[in-house]
This record gives structure tokens, C-alpha cells and sequence, in this order.
């Protein structure tokens, strides 16, 4: 192995691990205020998720109380969270009285 080659290879590996760290989650969290319909069309709105994706994130907030909908930067999390926290409320359900909410949070 030359030394060149180590070098990539170690150049490659810095990059993998430095690529981990500047990824973050963002997190949807769970309530009694969004009904299942809200979350699918909130989520295929913001992200284009397909309805099979979105109702399998809903399915699983609403049995685990949060899901991870994104991984990527934190400018482009920042973004979705912002849009999540203005999409409204539900007018399926009279008790809602604003949007879900969610965190990010570091992938590393």
C-alpha cells in the first residue's frame, strides 16, 4: 500500500466521520391534537413523502411518541422544523389549537 493510497484512505474516513457529525434529526413528536390525515398530508406537504411513508411515520409517533421524519444539516432541519411548527392546525379535530411540534437533535 503507498502511502498515497493511505492517505485517501484516511482523508475518506475523516470525511465519513465529519459528514456524521454535521447530521441532525428532526424529530416529530407526538399529541392528542393532529389527527392521522393532519400528519400524512403535513408530512407529504413539507417533505413529498408518499402516503404509504407518511402513514407509517404517523403509525409510529402516535405508538412511540416521537419518529425521526429528516436526517440532514441543520440549516435544512431548521427549514422543515419551522415549516412543521406553521402548518396550523387540524380542523378535524375542534381541540387543536396549533401545529405539531419538533426538535432536533445531533446524529452523532
Amino acid at each position: 500500500m503507498t502511502s498515497e493510497s493511505t492517505f485517501r484512505e484516511h482523508q475518506s474516513e475523516l470525511q465519513e466521520s465529519t459528514s456524521l457529525e454535521s447530521l441532525f434529526y428532526l424529530i416529530l413528536l407526538d399529541d392528542n391534537e393532529h389527527s392521522y390525515h393532519y400528519v400524512i398530508e403535513m408530512l407529504g406537504f413539507i417533505f413529498g413523502y408518499s402516503e404509504e411513508k407518511a402513514w407509517a411515520l404517523a403509525r409510529i409517533v402516535d405508538t412511540q411518541g416521537q419518529v425521526i421524519i429528516e436526517t440532514a444539516s441543520r440549516s435544512i432541519c431548521e427549514g422543515h422544523q419551522l415549516q412543521v411548527h406553521n402548518h396550523g392546525t387540524d380542523h378535524r379535530i375542534t381541540s387543536s389549537k396549533g401545529s405539531m411540534s419538533a426538535i432536533i437533535e445531533s446524529a452523532s
